[in-house]
């Protein structure tokens, strides 16, 4: 696994991206403080009032005065409920506007990385970015933040509640603060390092299982369960351990906080009692003083028991800003200039994909208008790589890449979608109808269209025994379609989205050898008349090309037709001897 992973925001960066954000809802925001004023406000009055009383039945009051007060107090609650569902209501909303732009901003960009990035980082990392990390805050923003908001307003009115009573009684309160900040500060700059190793853990674990998992036919081919077992193992076990490390370190923390509260009760009592015998407060005042600093012990429990998924928020916010923040490309205005024709022309390719080691070295290729050019070599010769080269996927450190003319850096992606598309041997089937999965090449394509496109590629018998047809549901949760199908569903979305110039990168490989012919035959019916570059994985694909060329070592090595390169007795004849004897005793057995 590659230690390589996306950058992460400082938390000095987060909270820049979080001041942006408010700063562009000042409405939402200012109503949201309001308004957790008020709740908390209404939420502190009874415990005021209720002094008051106290000191009234001591004094033998009338009971209308008493009963005054009670619904006074009936009143502040009825006005605090409502005020705290409206709070929460408000920081939801605002939370996830705020989160839903983040995730579209965080999966835009991550669509957007170069595939090396991609490759060198690993998918596991990437994509519990945009899930698992998207789930926390998720969960943060409508659980955690209106919990924490509501505390921190409460618990400022409480403490100026206290003051209003008497501001002796607040200082023997304000004794325990101390206590507070020292268990903060041991707190604090210990908690944020362990939360984001947290966040780090599981994301290694998210690549261990998706390699697994997307590994399975290979694992099992080779049965290596143990050692792959092993790896799943190693990572939870990692996840688990430092898991209960935080849990643990969390709770050490409570602890030195339940002591400061009983020192701050503690001094509350003796200082108003110590008050009370000196006529300094009345019973009333001194009860309100010990009920508002108890009433503090539940908003600071609040606080700290959600400051545990606070922090594992805050260290998936990190994550997900540091994603957008990655800087974008270079913004490509277009050219304004049509290719001439189809042509395809590579000029003078160097691409390495680490920077260290080439992986291709001075290549050049040109591709004539409607010709077919076929790249042969084995594996780690270059030829995906020149693929991905030429439909734009990959930039080379040096080298040309033009259409008709026209340099493919110069057209912006909606441009080179028009005049280049690559299909790889790892195609992709969207889930949802079939029909909506080939629609994505042309929105607008009419069923003749797709019923037409499907015909050519040969698709049209299996998908009419499909339960909907075209509208069958296929792809995750859908109907499995096979892997020479799913073959045939990407020609077809190439047919519809009708680019000058097609890429098959070894497009044929997973067919196996009872649908490699057919799907060799829908391949050349969907580039016939149209510029191509074919990564032949078999031989006979190459056989038909107008041009075939040999790599090895990242370089070109021999190029000609199929005659001239058998008839040359080189690297290619070599392959085709080998292949054809192959094919032969097969055919024999």
């Amino acid at each position: 696994m590659s230690a390589d992973i996306l950058p992460v925001a400082s938390g000095r960066a987060t909270w820049r991206w979080l001041r942006h954000e408010l700063r562009g809802r000042p409405g939402v925001l200012v109503g949201t403080v309001l308004v957790g004023i008020l709740a908390a406000g209404a939420a502190v009055l009874p415990v005021y009032v209720l002094g008051a009383l106290v000191d009234r039945i001591i004094d033998g009051s009338p009971s209308s005065v008493i009963v005054t007060i009670a619904a006074a107090l009936v009143a502040a609650a009825l006005v605090g409920g409502a005020a705290t569902g409206a709070s929460n209501y408000l920081i939801a909303r605002l939370g996830s506007v705020m989160l839903a732009d983040l995730r579209e901003a965080g999966v835009d960009r991550a669509l957007a990385l170069p595939t090396t990035t991609v490759e060198r980082v690993g998918r596991g990392d990437l994509l519990s970015r945009v899930s698992t990390d998207v789930a926390t805050i998720a969960k943060a923003v409508n659980e955690v933040i209106p919990t924490m908001f509501s505390a921190l307003m409460l618990t400022a009115l409480t403490l100026a509640s206290m003051l209003g009573v008497d501001w002796r009684l607040a200082i023997a309160g304000a004794v325990s603060i101390p206590f507070y900040l020292l268990a903060l500060r041991w707190y604090l700059p210990r908690s944020a390092p362990r939360y984001a190793e947290e966040r780090r853990v599981i994301a290694e674990r998210s690549q261990v299982l998706m390699e697994s998992m997307l590994g399975a036919p290979t694992v099992h081919a080779y049965h290596s369960h143990a050692s792959h077992q092993r790896d799943i193992e190693d990572a939870s076990a990692r996840v688990r351990d430092i898991s209960i490390g935080v849990f643990t370190f969390f709770t050490r923390f409570v602890g030195r906080v339940n002591g400061s509260e009983f020192i701050g009760l503690s001094v509350i009592l003796v200082t108003g009692f110590w008050l009370v015998s000196d006529g300094a407060v009345t019973v009333g005042q001194t009860t309100a003083a010990a009920l508002l600093f108890h009433r503090l012990f539940n908003p600071i429990s609040m606080l700290l028991f959600t400051a545990d998924e606070a922090q594992s928020a805050g260290a998936s916010l990190a994550r997900l800003v540091g994603l957008v923040s990655i800087p974008q490309p270079p913004a490509v205005s277009g050219t304004e200039v049509p290719p001439r024709d189809t042509s395809l022309e590579l000029t003078n390719l160097e691409f390495s994909y680490d920077g260290d080691h080439p992986v291709l070295r001075d290549v050049s290729i040109r591709l004539d208008p409607g010709q077919r050019v076929a790249l042969v070599g084995s594996t780690g010769a270059g030829k995906s790589t020149v693929a991905g080269i030429a439909a734009g996927v990959l930039h080379p450190q040096r080298g040309q890449v033009r259409i008709g003319g026209v340099l493919l850096d110069d057209m912006t992606a909606e441009q080179r979608r028009r005049h280049v598309a690559i299909i790889s041997q790892d195609v992709h089937v969207f889930a949802g109808a079939l029909a909506e999965d080939l629609r994505l090449a042309k929105p607008d394509a009419s069923d003749d269209e797709i019923a037409a496109a499907l015909h050519t590629v040969g698709a049209e018998q299996w998908v009419a025994t499909l339960s909907d047809g075209v509208h069958t549901i296929v792809g995750e949760g859908g109907h499995e379609l096979t892997a020479a199908q799913a073959q045939q569903v990407a020609l077809a979305r190439l047919l519809l989205l009708d680019p000058a110039v097609a890429i098959l990168d070894e497009a044929t490989a997973e067919a196996g050898s009872l649908g490699a012919r057919d799907l060799e035959r829908a391949a050349a019916a969907v580039t016939a008349g149209r510029t191509t570059l074919i990564v032949a994985h078999r031989l006979t694909q190459a056989a038909t090309a107008d041009r075939i060329i040999v790599m090895a070592h990242g370089a070109i090595i021999e190029e000609g037709t199929h005659d001239e390169l058998v008839a040359a007795q080189g690297s290619y004849a070599q392959l085709w001897r080998a292949w054809t004897a192959h094919h032969t005793a097969s055919e024999g057995n």
